[in-house]
């Protein structure tokens, strides 16, 4: 039969309902995104580092230089923490080269022990004991006080943590530098506490800057906070000072724009949100950004050319301090080379900005695909043509987002569009998959419905033209069912008796001898025998009965149902040995439906009144088929039909002739209590 299933409009209600669905669940997505939060916000997360992948230059950073107390420097100088005065030399070395900025990544919250002045005080509160070592200048008994002179001869920019989990007592901080414009639009971190140098460093350290960082939801970094408020005062990041220190700027001006703030110092904006976060564009991995060991500036073996007038970190990479990052382009960064990366970004202006308009954007941009896509699903297009939309839209948004983000280092959060696009279009296809499969049960239904009719139309024709009754085409087609279902019972023929053959076995059981329509009246409704010469005419009904049932057959498509019709109509008075007509079959030959008919019909024969004789009992019926095992009869069918002898006489009863005697009662019917299956 054809595959082809009539498709039918889907009902406008349904068609509204998608589509409010579709654009709460572009709304859902939409405002998470906004918020960084579900698929939506990991999708921007991926998105913006394979823009930040695919865009770096992998051009080494030409201002910015990192003195890096590397693992080679702490073997060969020793372990950390160094004295102060081997980092006052280090700063001291490194100023010598005239960087445009020298800032120091590294903290010194306590004391340096090994300052002859802590241990003379050792000695006296421990010893009660007054040492001394001659020759040693007074400056370079205090370790902290030596590499404070260093720093501030240096004009180095010192380090300082925020605490946001506890606060400290209250200290005179020095700003550096001041900050101004439209603060009042931002909603900088507050931080109660601050951690800074010992006060011997601090003391001389004229600018500090944080090294405060925060990674994404997702363990990356890929942001750094460029202000912090702490007691009132905005403080810039050690990144931020050590530019501004390189530009010769002592403020800057926040701004507000079309995209959103900005940190203006000296002809440079900075794009920064609310929270005076700016996001970071890499040249690539850590490799990219230049290092020079610290050994190597202690040795004096750094060539002055290699950190005049950059922006110059001091800091270490050492895997022990365990100051590395995963970001975009590099698993393990370096906190040290971020803030290098940091500064390059603001000397290139190459900061990434999402603008403030990014989010209201992609809530429409998925509210708009969710309406479009919601009705291209629910309308009945075909599936290369939505298929051909969602390629044409995703390239559109992929495409619009690489230019924005190449061209004006915005960064557009498509993210949500593009899962509203795929949710309602997986939407969408399961939504047509319930209906069509709907509309495949009701067009099955309407075919079997269809076919039952056209069987039964025929089988009334055949009733027409037929002197036995109705009941008898109602009695052998429960038989048949019977018996197939007992065969089916005992492990018989497996393979053939599915349930569906088995419903059509009933279904064809009436057009056995539809053959008689082709009989002429004075021989089918003859009240006596039949001479020779009309019993062979009346024999052809089994031969005119498979003509008119393939005669429907073949203008029927595919798995033809009237085929075991006209297998039953042509082979049920064939024998087991071989003596039946129309073509004498035997045995296997004979197809499984036209030996089940056989046993139905003749068995219903014998115990009907026909013109020709009275009816016969049940047993005496039985009696007369049992001699037929095995030459009339297929044995195993045989033995079926009186396996279940109890329903057989039950179905005898149920549909008998209103003229014919009640068949015999069986004590097995009694005792079974057995019903006939509603037919």
């Amino acid at each position: 039969m054809s595959t082809f299933i009539p498709t039918a409009p889907v009902p406008r209600r349904t068609i509204v309902a998608c589509l409010l669905a579709a654009l709460g669940v572009a709304a859902l997505i939409g405002l998470a995104g906004r918020s960084g939060l579900g698929p939506a916000g990991a999708l921007d997360r991926w998105l913006l580092d394979t823009l930040l992948v695919r865009s770096a230059s992998q051009a080494p950073a030409p201002d910015v230089v990192v003195v890096d107390i590397d693992e080679v420097s702490l073997a060969s100088v020793g372990q950390w923490p160094w004295p102060r005065y081997r980092v006052a030399s280090l700063v001291e070395g490194v100023a010598a080269a005239k960087p445009a900025a020298l800032a120091l990544d590294v903290l010194f919250p306590e004391p340096d022990r090994t300052s002859l002045v802590d241990i003379r005080q050792a000695f006296k509160r421990d010893f009660d004991l007054d040492i001394g070592i001659p020759g040693v200048p007074e400056g370079l008994q205090d370790n902290d006080g030596y590499l404070g002179q260093a720093m501030a001869r240096s004009d180095a920019i010192g380090a300082r943590y925020f605490y946001f989990d506890h606060q400290t007592a209250p200290r005179a901080l020095r700003p550096g530098f001041g900050f101004d414009g439209r603060l009042d639009l931002m909603t900088l971190e507050q931080a109660p506490g601050v951690m800074e140098n010992t006060p011997a460093v601090a003391a001389q350290t004229r600018v500090s800057g944080f090294v405060n960082s925060r990674l994404d939801a997702d363990g990356v970094l890929r942001r750094l906070p460029l202000l912090i408020e702490h007691q009132g005062v905005v403080y810039p990041s050690l990144a931020l000072a050590a530019t501004m220190r390189a530009l010769g700027v002592q403020s800057g001006t926040v701004e507000a724009g079309r995209d959103g703030l900005s940190l203006k110092i000296g002809e440079h904006r900075i794009p920064i949100d609310r929270s005076g976060y700016a996001l970071l564009r890499f040249n690539g991995p850590s490799r990219v950004y230049s290092s020079v060991p610290a050994v190597e500036v202690l040795s004096g073996q750094v060539r002055p050319k290699d950190l005049a007038g950059k922006i110059v970190f001091i800091g270490s990479s050492a895997v022990g301090l365990n100051d590395v990052h995963a970001t975009a382009v590099d698993a393990e960064f370096s906190g040290l080379k971020i803030q290098s990366v940091m500064a390059q970004n603001i000397l290139d202006d190459a900061l990434v900005r999402v603008p403030v308009w990014g989010g209201g954007l992609a809530l429409a941009l998925g509210l708009l695909v969710a309406a479009v896509f919601g009705l291209l699903c629910v309308s009945g297009y075909r599936l290369t043509v939505v298929s051909l939309a969602t390629v044409m839209a995703a390239s559109a948004l992929l495409g619009s987002m690489a230019m924005a983000f190449q061209h004006t280092g915005l960064f557009l959060p498509m993210g949500g569009p593009l899962l509203t696009l795929c949710v309602v279009l997986v939407g969408g296809f399961a939504l047509r998959f319930v209906f069509s499969q709907r509309q495949a049960l009701r067009w099955r239904r309407q075919l079997a419905n269809a076919r039952q009719v056209a069987i039964e139309s025929m089988a009334a024709v055949a009733e027409t033209r037929d002197p036995e009754t109705g009941a008898h085409i109602k009695r052998t087609q429960h038989y048949v069912r019977a018996i197939a279902e007992e065969l089916r019972r005992t492990k018989q023929h497996p393979a053939l008796l599915t349930e569906e053959y088995i419903e059509l076995l009933f279904l064809s059981a009436p057009l056995h001898d539809i053959g008689k329509v082709g009989v002429p009246d004075h021989i089918l409704l003859k009240p006596g025998p039949h001479t020779p010469e009309e019993r062979e005419i009346m024999r052809g009904h089994a031969h005119f009965g498979r003509k008119i049932i393939y005669s429907t057959a073949r203008s029927i498509e595919g798995d033809n149902f009237l085929r075991i019709a006209g297998e039953i109509a042509a082979t049920h008075h064939e024998k087991w040995d071989g003596t039946g007509y129309p073509d004498g079959l035997q045995g296997e030959q004979i197809p499984l439906s036209g030996r089940i008919m056989a046993v139905a019909d003749i068995y219903d024969a014998l115990i009907s009144r026909r013109c020709y004789k009275d009816p016969y009992p049940h047993e005496r019926a039985k009696a007369m088929m049992q001699e037929l095992r095995g030459t009339t009869f297929d044995p195993a069918v045989l033995d079926a039909f009186f396996a279940i002898e109890a329903q057989v006489v039950a179905i005898a009863e149920r549909y008998r002739d209103d003229d014919a005697p009640l068949p015999v009662a069986t004590k097995a019917v009694e005792a079974t209590g057995a019903r006939l299956v509603p037919g």
